[in-house]
C-alpha cells in the first residue's frame, strides 16, 4: 500500500484464527443500537476473512465502564446486528472476563469461516492500562491479528497495541488502510489550501499533532472540549467546561506558533452552555448560547454556537481535502446527536449553493 503497512490482502487466512480489533463503540439507547455506521465500516474486512476461510474472532470496547462488567455496556446487541448483516450467526462469547471459559470454548468450537465476538474489552481493567497479562490472554486465542479500529488505534491499550507483543502475524484491515492512505496523502502531499480540524476532550492527546500540523496546514480549526483550554489560555473564564490547566502554556505556545507560521487558527467564538447534565441523561436540558469570552462560572460549554458554525463553515468552503478528528460536543448530553454530525453538516453547508 506504499506506507510500509501489511494489509489483509497480502495473504490468505484460510484455517487461521484471526483476532480482529474493530471499533464497535456504537451509540445505544435502552440496549438498542441507534447508529450502525461503525458496524457497517467493519464489514468488508470481516467478509474478506470469512471468504478466506479464517476463524474470525472480533473484539472491541464499548463506552467507558467504571465499575467492571455492566450489562448496559455489553456487546451482545452488536453480535445480533452483525449476524443480520453478514447473513450468518455471529457467536457472542458472553464472558465478563473477556478471555474466560466461554470465550475459549467458543473459539475452540469454530470452523473455518465462523465468526465469534468477544465481550467488551474494557470489562477488564487491564485493557486501558495496556497490561501484558491481558494482552497475552487475547493473543492466546489467535494465530494472527488484524487492526481495523481506526477510531481507537491511537490508544495504547491491550487490544490495540499490547497484543502485538505476542502475535507477530499482524496486518491492517480495509478501514485502516483507507484512512492511512487518505491521511498520508493529505498531510504529506496536500492540495492547498489545506485545512485540518481537531476535536476531542484532551489537549494532551493532540500535543504532537497540533505542533506538527502547524508546520503543514493553511488553516487549523479546533473544536470540542479541548477548545476550552485554548480559550482559558487567552485569559477568559470557561466555567465548568472541560479544561486542562496543565496545558495552558502549551496552548499559548501553539497560538504564537500559528501566528509565526502564518497559519489561520480558528477557535470557537460562541458556545452552547448547560448548567448540569440532565437525569436521565437523554432528558431535555435548558441551553444558553453565549460568547466564549463570557461563559458563566456555573455553566459548562458543551457545543459550538451558531456564530462558530458559520465561521467554521466559511473556512471549509473551498473544495479541497480536509482532515478531521473527533466530534465537537460532550457525547453524554442530548446535544451529542447535533454535534456528532457537526463536521459533515459544515462540509455540506460549504458545498451546497446558497
Amino acid at each position: 500500500m506504499g506506507l510500509g503497512k501489511k494489509t489483509i490482502d497480502d495473504q490468505n487466512y484460510c484455517g487461521k484464527k484471526v483476532l480482529v480489533r474493530c471499533d464497535f463503540n456504537v451509540p445505544m439507547k435502552d440496549g438498542v443500537i441507534t447508529n450502525e455506521n461503525r458496524i457497517n465500516a467493519a464489514l468488508p474486512t470481516i467478509q474478506k476473512l470469512v471468504n478466506d476461510g479464517a476463524k474470525v474472532i472480533l473484539c472491541s470496547h464499548l463506552g467507558k465502564p467504571k465499575n467492571g462488567p455492566e450489562a448496559k455496556f455489553s456487546l451482545a446487541p452488536v453480535a445480533v446486528a452483525l449476524s443480520a448483516k453478514l447473513g450468518k450467526t455471529v457467536v457472542f462469547a458472553d464472558d465478563d472476563n473477556v478471555v474466560g471459559e466461554n470465550a475459549k470454548a467458543a473459539v475452540a468450537a469454530m470452523n473455518n469461516g465462523d465468526v465469534v465476538l468477544l465481550q467488551n474489552t474494557r470489562f477488564r481493567k487491564e485493557e486501558t492500562k495496556n497490561m501484558p497479562e491481558f494482552s497475552e490472554e487475547l493473543a492466546s486465542l489467535a494465530d494472527a491479528y488484524v487492526d481495523d479500529a481506526f477510531g481507537s488505534c491511537h490508544r495504547a491499550h491491550c487490544s490495540t497495541a499490547g497484543v502485538t507483543d505476542f502475535i507477530k502475524d499482524t496486518a491492517v484491515g480495509y478501514l485502516m488502510e483507507k484512512e492511512i492512505k487518505y491521511l498520508g496523502n493529505a498531510v504529506n502531499d496536500p492540495v492547498r489550501p489545506f485545512t485540518a480540524i481537531l476535536g476531542g476532550a484532551k489537549v494532551a492527546d493532540k500535543l504532537n499533532v497540533i505542533s506538527n500540523l502547524l508546520e503543514k496546514v493553511d488553516t487549523l480549526i479546533i473544536g470540542g472540549g479541548m477548545a476550552y483550554t485554548f480559550v482559558k489560555a487567552q485569559g477568559y473564564e470557561v466555567g465548568k467546561s472541560l479544561c486542562d490547566d496543565s496545558k495552558l502554556d502549551y496552548c499559548k505556545e501553539m497560538m504564537a506558533k500559528a501566528q509565526e507560521k502564518g497559519v489561520k487558527l480558528l477557535l470557537p467564538v460562541d458556545a452552547v452552555c448547560i448548567k448540569d447534565f440532565p437525569d436521565p441523561i437523554d432528558a431535555p436540558v435548558e441551553t444558553t448560547v453565549v460568547p466564549v469570552t463570557a461563559i458563566p462560572a456555573d455553566m459548562e460549554g458543551c457545543d459550538i454556537g451558531p456564530e462558530t458554525m458559520k465561521l467554521f463553515a466559511d473556512a471549509v468552503k473551498h473544495p479541497r481535502p480536509l482532515c478531521g478528528t473527533a466530534p465537537w460536543a460532550c457525547s453524554r448530553t442530548p446535544l451529542w446527536q447535533l454535534a456528532l454530525w457537526q463536521l459533515p453538516r459544515l462540509w455540506l453547508r460549504a458545498m451546497l449553493p446558497p
